[in-house]
């Protein structure tokens, strides 16, 4: 183990390193060091200039066994080492620079600290800007401007979700109109056709039932009227002979021919 230093006396705040080395070497060898005398002798050994003139009174009665003398209690030199060369003021020295301690961190470990609380929206932002951020004080701006356009677009989105469930009532009452209409109609449509439908069998034609019907009451199994197919309006083969005429019940065309009904 290295030997301590020197201590001359002149340098107060190398007192507390020149003990401390002096006792860890007794500490690991307490054979060679079992008593303060010998921790004594060997800690003196390295005293120059000042501080070996105020050892030298007590070398000089070295034979003098009392407890209590300086060279028998390392207690008692240790305490007369530090109030003679030691600092008086240490104690205020000591709370003074506890007091005046400041945080010597760079720019760039200030700016990753406060990084950390960021939200994940706010680093993606900050990851697809232009320029770097080297300084503190542009970050927080900078960080303060993607916030308040953040929550001004949440607050667009909000009033634009209130609108459009308004929107959305409006208009889904003109569905709803189509569809009964369509609905009524389709019904319309279903009662017109039901009667028509059970007169006529699967191959579209007059059922017996009701052409024995139409016989007895008179009727016309064409079309249903009081008159013979000669004189039926709605039979597409009487047509006119000259078009864009009307047609009338006294003028029929059938098969070519043309026929004058009983009223001519």
């Amino acid at each position: 183990m290295k030997a301590p230093e020197c201590f001359d006396g002149t340098q107060p705040f190398k007192v507390r390193s020149f003990i401390q080395s002096c006792k860890l070497i007794s500490h690991n060898d307490p054979a060679n060091f079992s008593q303060d005398r010998k921790k004594f002798l060997y800690t003196t050994s390295f005293l120059i200039c000042r501080a070996t003139k105020w050892i030298e009174l007590y070398l000089s009665n070295i034979t003098n066994q009392d407890p209590n003398y300086l060279l028998n209690s390392w207690k008692l030199f240790e305490s007369q080492l530090f109030t003679l060369f030691g600092d008086p003021n240490g104690v205020r020295k000591a709370e003074a620079e506890l007091d005046s301690l400041r945080m010597n961190k760079g720019e760039r470990a200030l700016i990753h600290h406060f990084r950390k609380r960021f939200p994940s929206r706010i680093l993606d932002q900050l990851a697809s800007h232009s320029s770097r951020i080297d300084s503190l004080q542009d970050l927080l701006h900078i960080t303060l401007e993607l916030d308040t356009r953040y929550h001004e677009r949440q607050n667009e989105k909000s009033h634009h979700q209130e609108k459009k469930p308004e929107d959305s009532k409006s208009n889904s009452s003109h569905p709803q109109d189509y569809s009964s209409s369509s609905q009524k109609k389709k019904k319309n449509f279903q009662k017109r056709d039901k009667p028509h439908s059970s007169l006529l069998n699967k191959d579209f034609k007059l059922m017996n039932s009701e052409k024995e019907r139409r016989i007895k009451e008179g009727l016309f199994t064409y079309c249903g009227g009081k008159h013979s197919l000669v004189f039926c309006f709605k039979r597409p083969q009487n047509k006119l002979t000259q078009p864009g005429k009307s047609l009338s019940e006294d003028h029929i065309v059938f098969n070519g021919l043309q026929y004058f009904s009983s009223r001519a």
